[in-house]
């Protein structure tokens, strides 16, 4: 039997990237699943690509007329929630001396409100439907350890790893498991501008830095996405009813706890 079978699942974010792979993974165990993005067209298109067991969801995580709106749509749409995953997210990097307050504030109401407020809204429809549920955040190896020129995007990791150990104590009451998954270096599209800020920050060529982390990794190579997908199935399956306010490091050996 398909370990999601039936189960109704939003994944923020999921028009590309991370958030599409465990779409595709979650649809392969059986679940719908709304393909929620800031970007709808992009969001429709993944849809569209991925089959009849998604749909596409309009979402912007900072709003939130938009955020219950989505969680609406899911419950109008399905019937239900069963699984929320909170991949939305926002990296940005510069010295401490250049870090701007814009930059500050909208990493923050992306990466730390718009996961705590989605996390929010979803509980409460669970809650209502009586029958728990899987909340899964997205960490980072980032939000385990301070690093030089990244010290606003590691804060709001930080701020995940703490949001998750306190709303897995909260709600495990009502049978809402809440757990994370923080990862390493993944590669995708978003490498090259996280590569392009190195670049200029560490008067690099293009490329470089996206080649060392890579070697650095102990696995031999930085994560793809679909690295990713078999901890978020675990963490959405009944296999891990008894795992409360955890965050699993999945980054090929990286960070050791």
């Amino acid at each position: 039997m398909k370990r999601l079978e039936g189960k109704s699942t939003l994944i923020t974010g999921s028009a590309r990237g991370i958030g599409k792979a465990f779409a595709q993974a979650y649809i392969r165990e059986g679940a719908n699943v709304a393909i929620a993005d800031i970007n709808l067209e992009r969001a429709q298109a993944t849809a569209a690509e991925l089959g009849s067991q998604a749909y596409a969801v309009e979402m912007d995580v900072t709003n939130q007329a938009s955020i219950d709106a989505a969680i609406a749509a899911v419950v109008a749409k399905v019937g239900k929630l069963d699984i929320l995953i909170n991949n939305a997210a926002l990296f940005d990097l510069a010295p401490i001396t250049d870090i701007t307050r814009d930059s500050y504030e909208r990493l923050f109401s992306i990466n730390v409100a718009g996961t705590l407020f989605t996390l929010q809204a979803a509980a409460r429809q669970m809650v209502a439907q009586g029958h728990g549920g899987k909340i899964i955040n997205m960490a980072s190896q980032a939000g385990r350890r301070g690093e030089s020129l990244v010290a606003v995007y590691c804060a709001t990791k930080a701020a995940v790893i703490s949001l998750t150990q306190s709303a897995g104590l909260n709600l495990i009451k009502h049978g809402i498991n809440v757990n994370a998954i923080a990862p390493g270096v993944v590669d995708g599209e978003h490498w090259d501008g996280v590569d392009a800020l190195f670049a200029k920050y560490e008067s690099r060529p293009l490329g470089e830095k996206k080649k060392l982390v890579g070697e650095e990794v102990p696995f031999g190579r930085m994560a793809t996405a679909d690295d990713l997908a078999g901890m978020a199935i675990f963490l959405a399956s009944s296999e891990s009813e008894y795992i409360v306010a955890q965050t699993y490091n999945v980054d090929g050996g990286n960070w050791l706890s």
